[in-house]
């Protein structure tokens, strides 16, 4: 079709702009040819008329479908142009962030001036091995498509990068040459990889400033190969660099710097060792302030320099010559500090002593007065004689300045020399990928020789990259069998022509370089002469005459001629030159030593760069007189042979174009200028490999992909089986040029526009279809929205016709209740009426009444008491008559007696006087004056008792009297008052007037205050209801905080249990995290032994050569050798092997993960040891508190332990005695014997060995008899005390637990028996005479024999734990003295010295750890035997208890000697065990291990069968205590099984059968060891088949090892099978047909297409998985390791579609989310039908889960983001970001997600800590457990079947 029948109404076209280049606008009408105006509507509303050109009448560039628009590679698009190119970079680059854009073979990357995670070592690892086009474009992609062509065509490749300053050419060489150290690795250990990265910061440095377009722009270009071996592995590497800028060490413009190395030493120069290099701030030196900006934001000078020191330290520069190098760069900064004093206008001096050029020449070792006059003088020679002339001040200067040229450059030449020689390589290189970091085109306002060099080199690039795209074209074209036609393209030989053809622009510089005279311009005159007007690339400009124009492939330069012929030279004074190869300083005449002969001059001009080619590592010799004549070659000259033999170079590879394009001028991050970005893409040739495929068949579809995009145009009898006849068909119909297409083998090819139009006729036909779809959608929807209207209007009606019924029948209802309500409530008010009256009536009867009776009761009351008060006052005043009386009655009585007495008194005074006649009258009256007087006492006692009673009557007579007088008073009183009170009433009368007057005045007054009281009131009660108001509302408001009160309890509390279920996921996920720790250790581990398995097999191919004689080596070291060390007697036997074996093993080159793990076994033993220290201590605080029991014991059972400790010591004499014996009988062996009598193998010594043999039997048999006896005397004991026998036989049994080995145990016991003995005769004698004190002196000594023992005991403890602890302290000093041996030897140069040191400081501490290994197993298994025995004795002691007590009696035991007993045992059939000899064993591994094929095991046999017969062997030698065959075996079983292993290892059915039975072995070691917490789910016949002797925990735990390396291995397997079939089967296939909409690709297919029968589906996936199942329950795998097996499966599958959906922009989309959440559901359904629901496999796949749904769910809203943010959960920030980014419509109905809906997911998940990396690591593998799974299998019925070849074991 014409290409204008596109250009119809709604078309959309790009027409030019002068702002951005390019503007889309839409035709407002269709075009019809002659039109010279089109109608177009701008994007921004304008409507625009756009004039036609009326001399091409071309039309605008059209634009293509949206479709179209961000894909991956640009000739993917329909329309091929300019517009196109800059828009989908644009699209991509600002709208999806994505910097990578392919361009047919050339990969554009933009750059984002920010650091983006997509460098990792994951993207490194996810793009490794996937070809080119399977991944969205990325500089790993190049480097990976280098890496693969150079191994699979064997043909060195080449990666050129180029590209504008600034535009991160050298970030992407970087990366490249990281992504070939990270994937090839390094042939040796020399870890050349890392040097090759290690030499980017040394070139950065020296190469490297900041200019104002880039920090960081390298100021030079370089090649450098990396070479590899034949198994393409790096082995070295070799620089060359191309023109460096030297005029930047002496000038730099306005906001540039110099290089860094210079600002480097600045900020380093307060450093110790940089004091002697006198420096200082860099605004000091000339050569570093001139730009004014010496610091760079964002960079810390003083750290670079410390990593350019490190890396020059890594590529073997060492300290002396770092710090040459550090001097002459500081030489060259004060040298630009001298300065000059102008004599006269000829001649200048330097100043006296000038402190610059003083420290400039004790720097480089030179003479000052020489130096000072040489740079103000030269030598001029003639052919007779020479003079000496001085030079002007400015010609100094520029002396000056060169000197300090050359100089930088001859060091920046010995820094590339000494680096090429670090990184060659003295293996014979292979082939090589070459990177070239070389500068773009260059364009400035004034424009030298070196933007000349520049452009020249880009010409020659562009024409072979020309020619390059021209023959892939051509070669394409070929393979598809389409005619060839030659395509017209740019061809830049011309202008080459013009640079370096002879009389070209280089041939005319150097003819004039060599004129006396020469100047420039006189060189322009012969440019115009030659070229002008002959040539049409070359122009003079109008307006001056030394300057000239040529017209370069990307733009006109204009050059100034000035400088040309001065740069071009190269001068440099040779007497300055001299001075400085005469310095004391060693490194300066190095530098310059290759003058005279260099092929390639090294020395600068005056202001420019300088050409540096491939520095040979080894001087080559040439004649004398060559070496003056290459020395007199100008640097044109030079630059043209340099990059020819480049160009070779690159002709000789396949080139790898990378296109740096610079976004904008100012470093702002995802900014894009269009003009900046069209102006790059112009020159970097991207334009024109666009034009060359536009000018053919761009667009190139496979049969398969037009037919699933441009099936809808077919009809149904179009479509054939043969797809490329049905597609001839189809194309014919509806394209009738044929012109237009072409059919090639596999593809069709189409022309510019064609896929667009084909886009327009599906758009049209799906137009067509959804509107006839929507109208009978519509029409349908009409239809049932009227049904569903008639439907409801008939409802309605229904519905408000009884509406009205139901009214009207309420309404007769309301009516008669109505009725009833009245006569009720009338009724009702009549009868609360009368109710009302009736009460009041009775209220008032009952008030009236009340008061009369009051009144009544008031009167009788008052009666009352006048009756009272007269009763007492005439009572009173009786009382008071006679009282009166009374007391006249005394008083006169008292006054005669009172006068009777003084009467009397006087006759007794007269009496007294006369004595003697008183004497006479009273002789004899003395008895009766005795008695008078006795009566007087009488009397006077009663004359008191009398006055006191007197005294009492008068005291109450006082108080009658008062109380007389005081009523008197009162009366008196009473009287007045009345008299006062009649008074009174008078005045109160008056007063009641008054009062009346007041009372009704305060009537008055109390009306108007109740007014105001009702007031008061109801403002109160207004108040009151506000108040009750605002308390109910502040109630509310407390139950609203009550109740958030409750809520925040709540949320406290979910809170906490939610970090409290946080913690213990944390907690789960450390336990984890250890346990994949370990696991790793262990692949880690198995990884080295299979490594050092390997070395040792290839030094015993190197040193064992057969020898004649044959040396006869020890059978116990023939039969003890393997890898691991089970228990310490295994160990010591392979002592003398592995001593053998270390001079082999310090030839292996140091592995520091190795040296690291050893390092982590020390720490673990030091924990050991602390356990050990802990249960010492614990042994200790039982000896103590057994101590303290023994001291509270009865006297008796000192008394047995006397017996018990006298008894073992007899043992223990004869005990020694039998050693000493067989010492002397093996001493006369030796002595009398031979050699070969005596030797191990010897019939004799095999003899003497059996008798031994028999002897241990025999004292066996003796140790059982005598448990035997004792449980019998135990049990008679019982029977006669049985409450002491209890408490006895605990404290025995605590004793029995102290013992340390089994002949303590015996003799303990036989003690005991003896204690029986002699403690039932003691009881029997006990109440004799004497005996009661015996007892006692028997029991104290028994006490101190106790005690002593126990502190025997103790004093061995407290040796035991001080040796441990002194052993402790010497392992941590020794670990502390290693450690910092390593550090400091990992900061020391890598050498062979240093590595044999600290190889045998590695085996050293091998050995170390292993004996201490040996002393903790050795101490361990001691306890755990000690265990073992002593439950074994109990038991046997309870079995035998009840059946032999009858049978012997006390007296029996008493008399019976000590002798072997034999006792009688129940014969049973088959008692689980397999007997086999010792010789059979390797027979036995062979046929069950070596040699047994898992798949008629597991078809034909029981699951676990190898497994069960191992384990019967094990029993039966644990049956026999044969030790060393218990460890032989289970040492050869572990070795086969990891042969079978390495042998077959790839094989799933083998790994998988092995890892089910090494763990069935595991759990029948577990089930049958005799530990409780495994026996409680045995039976108890299989309790009875526990292992008797042994205990073989440490063999569980390498049993376990084994399983996690075996279950590491079966993964590996699993991901090697399931690795290419997951992007195929979850990706790429269309599981729901038609769902995913195919779009042309461009140059870089994928390697999976549509059609390709043989590409996995996920059909294919999950067929493997239930093959995988299948097999694993076939073999018997435990079901929880299924589970777990399935959850890394899963996990693979997701991880894997995950980080391809990551790094993929075409399954971004919402048709593939669909996909995968339909495939996603395939796999839950697997799960559920394997019941594997609960495997925690479905979690696994959560990320892919949520990624499917963010493709699916819309994303425009703040809701829709909010949503998003909550349901990725377990999407990484990172992750949901790179989604939304990459996210491309695929169908017309879908949009991009906008910049700003982006922008608001990244806000809401700013606050969200998640990890780093962007893809998930596919290769992590989940901590494994094996869960105890005992068998409910009986050993005895297991049979062997005659297939295994077992037939020399036999059952026991």
């Amino acid at each position: 079709m014409a290409a204008s029948e596109l250009y119809t109404k709604f078309a959309r076209v790009w027409i030019p702009d002068p702002e951005e280049v390019w503007k889309s606008a839409e035709l407002l009408k269709d075009y019809k040819p002659g039109d010279k105006v089109l109608l177009l509507h701008l994007e921004e509303g304008k409507d625009l008329e756009y004039h036609l050109d009326p001399k091409t009448k071309e039309l605008p560039h059209l634009r293509n479908p949206d479709i179209l628009v961000g894909e991956n590679d640009l000739t993917a698009l329909s329309y091929l142009h300019e517009p196109a190119v800059l828009h989908n970079l644009r699209v991509r680059f600002i709208d999806s962030k994505l910097i990578y854009t392919y361009c047919g073979i050339v990969l554009v990357a933009i750059n984002p001036y920010e650091q983006l995670p997509i460098y990792g070592e994951d993207i490194i690892n996810a793009y490794s091995g996937q070809n080119m086009g399977d991944m969205d474009p990325h500089i790993f992609a190049v480097a990976e498509e280098a890496y693969k062509q150079m191994a699979r065509d064997e043909r060195n490749q080449s990666i050129i990068v180029s590209g504008e300053s600034g535009a991160g050419k050298t970030v992407s060489a970087k990366y490249a040459m990281r992504y070939f150290a990270t994937v090839s690795g390094s042939a040796s250990e020399a870890n050349v990889e890392e040097k090759v990265l290690a030499s980017n910061p040394i070139m950065e440095s020296i190469g490297n400033a900041k200019t104002t377009r880039n920090d960081n722009s390298s100021r030079f270009g370089k090649y450098i190969e990396i070479g590899f071996d034949k198994r393409y592995r790096i082995i070295g590497a070799n620089m060359r660099t191309y023109l460096l800028e030297k005029s930047r060490v002496v000038f730099q413009a306005e906001e540039e710097r110099n290089y860094h190395i210079f600002y480097q030493l600045c900020a380093s120069a307060k450093s110790p060792e940089f004091q002697m290099l006198q420096l200082g701030n860099a605004n000091y030196f000339n050569y570093t302030k001139q730009g004014g900006s010496p610091v760079i934001e964002g960079v810390d000078d003083a750290k670079e320099m410390a990593h350019t020191r490190q890396a020059c330290t890594l590529l073997g520069i060492s300290e002396s010559y770092q710090m040459g190098i550090f001097r002459i760069l500081a030489g060259i900064l004060h040298l630009g500090n001298v300065g000059f004093t102008s004599r006269d206008s000829d001649s200048c001096t330097i100043p006296p002593k000038h402190e610059a050029l003083t420290i400039f020449c004790e720097l480089m070792g030179v003479d000052y007065e020489e130096m000072c006059h040489w740079l103000c003088h030269r030598k001029l020679a003639t052919a007779t004689e020479t003079y000496i002339k001085p030079i002007s001040k400015l010609q100094a200067t520029n002396a000056r300045d060169a000197l300090a040229k050359h100089i930088y450059a001859k060091l920046f030449n010995w820094i590339v020399d000494h680096v090429n020689r670090v990184l060659h390589s003295a293996v014979k290189q292979h082939s090589f990928i070459g990177v070239l970091d070389i500068y773009g085109f260059e364009t400035f306002e004034i424009n030298s020789f070196e933007q000349f060099c520049i452009n020249y080199a880009n010409e020659k690039l562009q024409q072979q990259f020309n020619m390059h795209v021209f023959k892939l074209e051509q070669e394409e074209y070929m393979k598809e069998q389409i005619p060839w036609t030659l395509i017209d393209f740019y061809d830049n030989q011309p202008c080459i022509n013009l640079i370096e053809s002879k009389l070209g622009i280089l041939d005319l510089l150097d003819e004039e370089c060599k004129m006396p005279k020469g100047t420039d311009d006189t060189w322009a005159q012969k440019l115009y002469n030659t070229h002008l007007n002959k040539c049409a690339l070359f122009e003079k400009p109008r307006l001056s005459n030394k300057a000239f124009i040529i017209q370069h492939f990307a733009d006109k330069v204009e050059y100034q001629c000035e400088g040309f012929l001065e740069k071009n030279k190269d001068t440099v004074f040779e007497e300055q030159i001299k001075v400085l190869k005469s310095s004391k300083f060693k490194m300066i005449p190095e530098l310059f030593q290759d003058d005279e002969k260099a092929i390639s001059p090294t020395s600068a001009t005056s202001s420019g760069r300088i050409l540096l080619t491939r520095v040979p590592t080894k001087p080559t010799k040439g004649r004398p007189g060559q070496a003056a004549k290459e020395h007199r070659k100008t640097v044109g000259h030079q630059f043209r042979n340099s990059l020819h033999l480049l160009m070779e170079t690159l002709n000789a590879t396949t080139p790898h174009y990378v296109r740096c394009i610079k976004p904008n001028d100012f470093k702002f991050p995802f900014t894009f200028d269009e003009k900046r970005a069209v102006q790059q893409l112009r020159a970097c040739g991207v334009l024109e490999t666009i034009r060359i495929s536009a000018a053919g068949f761009p667009s190139r579809w496979t049969y398969q992909e037009f037919f699933s995009r441009y099936r809808v145009l077919m009809k149904q009898k179009d479509v054939l089986n043969d797809r490329m006849q049905t597609c001839k068909n189809v194309l014919e119909k509806l394209i009738l040029d044929k012109d237009k297409y072409q059919f090639g083998k596999t593809k069709i090819f189409f022309r510019a526009g064609q896929v667009a139009y084909l886009e327009k006729l599906r758009t049209d036909k799906l137009r067509a279809a959804c509107i006839w779809i929507q109208k009978t959608i519509r029409g349908w929807l009409l239809r049932k929205k009227y049904l569903r209207m008639r439907k409801a209007a008939i409802t309605v009606q229904r519905y408000v016709r009884g509406y009205q019924a139901r009214c009207y029948a309420t309404f007769l209802r309301r009516t008669k209740a109505a009725t009833i309500i009245q006569k009720y409530w009338r009724m009702y008010v009549a009868c609360r009426m009368y109710k009302i009256r009736r009460a009041a009536t009775i209220v008032l009867q009952s008030y009236l009444r009340g008061y009369l009776a009051r009144n009544r009761y008031r009167k009788i009351l008052r009666e009352h008491k006048v009756v009272i008060i007269q009763k007492w006052v005439r009572g009173w005043l009786a009382q008071k008559q006679y009282k009166r009386s009374m007391h006249a009655i005394i008083y006169l009585q008292c006054c005669f007696r009172r006068m009777m007495a003084k009467r009397e008194l006087k006759k007794l005074k007269i009496e007294a006087r006369s004595v003697e006649r008183y004497k006479k009258l009273h002789i004899g009256m003395e008895n009766k004056i005795m008695q008078l007087q006795r009566k007087v006492d009488e009397q006077n006692k009663e004359y008191k008792c009398l006055m006191e009673k007197l005294a009492n009557l008068e005291g109450v007579y006082n108080t009658e009297t008062e109380k007389l007088r005081s009523d008197l008073d009162r009366l008196q009183l009473s009287e007045e008052e009345a008299k006062v009170a009649t008074k009174r009433v008078l005045s109160l009368q008056e007063e009641i007037a008054k009062l009346r007057k007041d009372l009704e005045q305060t009537h008055s007054e109390k009306k108007s205050i109740e007014e105001s009281a009702d007031r008061y009131r109801q403002e109160t009660e207004q108040l009151v209801s506000n108040l009750k108001e605002e308390n109910t509302l502040l109630k509310q408001e407390k139950e609203t905080l009550n109740h958030l009160i409750v809520e925040q309890a709540k949320e406290m509390t979910e809170t906490m249990e939610k970090k409290l279920t946080e913690e213990t996921k944390q907690l789960e996920l450390d336990l984890n995290d250890e346990r994949l720790r370990y696991q790793n250790l262990l692949n880690e581990f198995s990884r080295l032994e299979e490594r050092y398995d390997d070395l040792r097999e290839e030094m015993t191919l190197m040193v064992n050569v057969p020898k004649l004689e044959h040396k006869r080596t020890d059978s116990t070291h023939s039969s003890n050798e393997s890898e691991y060390t089970f228990s310490s007697e295994f160990a010591e036997t392979e002592d003398t092997p592995s001593r053998t074996e270390e001079p082999s093993e310090k030839k292996v080159p140091l592995d520091m993960s190795l040296f690291l793990k050893l390092q982590k076994r020390v720490t673990e033993l030091e924990q050991e040891k602390q356990l050990l220290q802990d249960e010492l201590d614990c042994k200790e605080e039982q000896v103590l508190r057994s101590k303290a029991k023994e001291e509270e014991r009865p006297q008796i059972r000192g008394a047995e332990l006397e017996y018990e400790s006298l008894k073992r010591q007899e043992l223990e004499s004869e005990n020694k005695k039998l050693k000493n014996e067989l010492n002397e009988l093996r001493k006369a062996l030796s002595e009398k014997g031979t050699p070969e009598v005596t030797a191990p193998g010897a019939p004799a010594y095999q003899v003497l060995m059996d008798q031994l043999t028999s002897v241990s039997e025999e004292l066996d048999v003796r140790k059982e008899e005598v448990l035997i006896l004792r449980s019998q005397l135990v049990s008679q004991k019982e029977a006669i005390q049985p409450k002491n026998t209890m408490t006895d036989s605990i404290i025995l049994l605590e004793d029995v637990q102290k013992m340390k080995d089994k002949g303590e145990i015996a003799q303990a016991y036989i003690g005991l028996k003896e204690t029986n003995r002699s403690s039932a005769m003691d009881c029997r004698e006990l109440n004799e005479d004497g005996e009661l004190w015996l007892a006692y002196e028997g029991l104290n000594q028994a006490n101190r024999l106790l005690e002593s023992q126990l502190q025997s005991q103790k004093r061995s403890h407290d040796n035991e734990a001080e040796a441990l602890r002194g052993e402790i302290q010497s392992l941590k000093e020794e670990n502390n003295r290693q450690q910092q041996l390593l550090a400091q030897n990992l900061q020391l140069p890598p050498e062979a010295r240093i590595e044999a040191s600290l190889q045998h400081e590695i085996t050293r501490l091998t050995n170390e750890n292993l004996d201490l290994m040996e002393q903790l197993e050795k101490q361990d298994k001691t306890v755990r035997k000690l265990k073992k025995q002593l439950k074994v004795f109990a038991k046997k002691i309870g079995e035998l208890e009840v059946g032999q007590v009858e049978n012997i009696s006390p007296g029996q035991i008493i008399d019976e000697p000590i002798r072997p007993v034999n006792i009688p045992r129940k014969e049973k059939d088959f008692q689980g065990m397999l007997e086999y000899k010792k010789e059979d064993e390797q027979k036995l591994v062979k046929n069950l291990i070596l040699e047994l094929k898992p798949r008629g095991v597991a078809v034909n046999l029981i699951p676990g069968l190898p497994a069960y017969i191992l384990f019967m062997c094990v029993r039966h030698a644990d049956y026999l205590n044969d030790d060393q065959k218990v460890r032989s075996l289970l040492t050869s079983t572990i070795n086969s099984i990891k042969k079978v292993l390495k042998k077959r290892g790839d094989d799933f059915e083998t790994v998988s059968f092995w890892l089910s039975n090494t763990c069935r072995f595991l759990h029948c070691l577990k089930q049958y060891s005799g530990e409780e917490g495994f026996m409680k789910y045995n039976t108890s016949r299989q309790n009875e088949h526990c292992l008797t002797n042994f205990d073989l925990a440490e063999y569980r735990q390498v049993l376990s090892d084994l399983a996690i390396q075996i279950y590491q291995q079966l993964v590996r397997v699993l991901e090697n099978i399931l690795q290419p079939m997951i992007v195929s089967g979850m990706l790429e296939h269309e599981t729901i047909q038609g769902m995913s909409g195919v779009k042309p690709t461009g140059l870089r297919k994928r390697t999976s297409s549509i059609a390709d029968e043989g590409a996995y589906t996920l059909d294919s996936i999950i067929q493997q998985l239930s093959s995988f199942h299948s097999v694993m329950c076939q073999h018997g795998m435990d079901p929880e390791l299924i589970k777990q097996v399935v959850k890394q499966m899963f996990y693979i599958v997701g991880a894997v579609t995950l980080n391809n959906l990551l790094l993929r922009k075409d399954v971004c989309s919402w048709s593939k989310g669909m996909q995968i959440r339909y495939n996603v559901s395939q796999l839950e359904e697997w799960l559920r039908d394997k019941n594997l629901m609960n495997s925690g496999a479905k979690e696994t796949l959560e990320p892919l889960i949520q990624a499917a749904q963010l493709l699916q769910v819309k994303k425009k809203t703040d809701e829709d983001a909010e949503a998003i943010c909550s349901m990725c959960s377990a999407l990484t920030t990172l992750q949901i970001v790179k989604v939304l980014f990459l996210y491309t419509p695929v169908h017309e109905f879908e949009e991009r997600v906008s910049a700003s809906f982006i922008r608001t997911i990244q806000m809401r998940l700013r606050d969200r800590k998640d990890s780093p990396q962007l893809l998930m690591d596919a290769k992590h593998t989940f901590p494994v457990t094996f869960p105890f799974n005992p068998s409910s299998l009986a050993l005895e019925t297991i049979q062997i079947p005659a297939s295994l070849g077992l037939g020399f074991i036999s059952r026991v």
